[in-house]
């Protein structure tokens, strides 16, 4: 599921459903760290662990030799609960709200592509070898997934979508993507980190629609459960995934 001489995965189908699954487990698992049903630690203390747990599993995959696709998840799966930790923090501490909040995302990670490009880095994924590349590629999956959220959250939240609403939204995009790809030349490096921006949304909303109660338009199935459930199911499509090594590619 990876390049010969790359340590990321390979863009395949299978890199999108994992990591929709790997997103919509960090909503689930981040909120069911700071909410009240769950351990109730708040936005600031969850952020700040969760953090903690993408330097460490960062650390441990640039470091690495070769790829290991539990490693790859492992730090794809922190950034995303770090992601959700961070928008909370911006949005519910410091009272940006989720528009300004996702204004300033969006604009730190024009920049992170810029200063990546300045510096004559490979923002193709299936180009990225060396360890200066690979660290711009993991700061810009972090400010993506925490952008992501964000703007699930304006959807879900502040547009009058509703949770399934905004899913909805987000996955008609997510189409309009897959067809511009199939169908132009649209630059394959936009369409993968626009495809990788909407997945974490999309998540998102799909892991609000699984916690929040029905009166509140979800399905009432809690933190816990639901990232139990999807627990399991990323570690099987892992495993399927690997055994399957399909050749084909998306966005990248």
């Amino acid at each position: 599921m990876s390049n010969p001489t790359s340590k990321l995965a390979q863009v395949t189908a299978w890199f999108w459903i994992i990591k929709i699954t790997a997103t919509t487990l960090g909503e689930t698992f981040s909120d069911y760290l700071a909410h009240p049903e769950g351990l109730a630690l708040g936005y600031a203390t969850t952020a700040s662990i969760v953090i903690g747990l993408f330097f460490v599993t960062l650390f441990l995959q640039l470091r690495a030799n070769k790829h290991s696709a539990v490693l790859f998840w492992l730090v794809i799966l922190s950034t995303s609960v770090a992601g959700t930790s961070i928008s909370d923090f911006l949005d519910r501490t410091l009272k940006m709200g989720y528009p300004a909040g996702s204004a300033m995302l969006a604009s730190i990670l024009l920049f992170i592509f810029w200063l990546w490009k300045r510096q004559g880095g490979q923002l193709h994924v299936a180009s990225i070898q060396t360890r200066r590349d690979e660290t711009f590629y993991w700061v810009a999956i972090l400010i993506s997934n925490t952008l992501g959220t964000a703007l699930g959250d304006f959807l879900a939240d502040s547009s009058g979508l509703g949770f399934a609403g905004g899913a909805g939204v987000i996955g008609a995009l997510l189409v309009v993507t897959l067809l511009l790809y199939v169908f132009t030349r649209v630059s394959r490096v936009l369409l993968f980190w626009v495809a990788f921006i909407l997945t974490r949304p999309f998540g998102a909303t799909l892991g609000d629609t699984l916690t929040k109660p029905l009166n509140a338009g979800g399905l009432g199935l809690g933190t816990a459960a639901s990232s139990m459930v999807l627990l399991v199911i990323l570690v099987f499509s892992i495993l399927v995934s690997n055994r399957k090594q399909t050749t084909e590619t998306f966005p990248g």
